[in-house]
C-alpha cells in the first residue's frame, strides 16, 4: 500500500483501540532540514492510550522514560513498511509485576492494530 494509506489506516486504527498520536516525527523533514539530505518518507508515531499510561506511571513513576509507544512507517523497496513497538519486550527493563500485567494488555491492543492492517 501507499505510504500515506498506511498512516492514515494506522492512525484510525490506533484510535480504535483507544490511543491518541501525542507525537509525529517527520524523520525525512527533519533530515532535510538538519542535514541537508534527501531520505524516504518514515515517519515515528508516538502512541498513547491514557488509561494506560496513567496507570504505568503509577506503579512506574519512571516509566515515562519509555513513553509512549512508537509506532513507525516508512517507505521499503516499492510499498510500505509498518512496525509497532512491542511492551512487554520493553517493559522487561523494569522489574515491576503490575507494569508486565498492563504491557499484555497494550500488546494485545497493539497486535490488533498491526493485523488490521497488514
Amino acid at each position: 500500500m501507499p505510504f500515506e494509506t498506511v498512516k492514515d489506516l494506522v492512525v484510525k486504527a490506533l484510535e480504535k483501540e483507544g490511543f491518541g498520536i501525542l507525537t509525529e516525527i517527520d524523520v525525512r523533514e527533519k533530515f532535510k532540514e538538519k542535514l541537508g539530505i534527501d531520505f524516504k518518507k518514515y515517519v515515528i508515531l508516538g502512541a498513547c492510550n491514557p488509561p494506560y499510561a496513567h496507570k504505568a506511571i503509577l506503579a512506574e513513576e519512571d516509566i515515562g522514560l519509555l513513553l509512549p509507544c512508537n509506532v513507525i512507517v516508512y517507505e521499503k523497496d516499492q510499498g510500505t513498511a509498518l512496525a509497532i513497538i512491542r511492551p512487554k519486550v520493553a517493559m522487561q527493563m523494569v522489574k515491576n509485576e503490575i507494569l508486565g500485567n498492563l504491557a499484555e494488555d497494550v500488546e494485545a491492543k497493539l497486535e490488533k492494530v498491526f493485523s488490521s492492517i497488514v
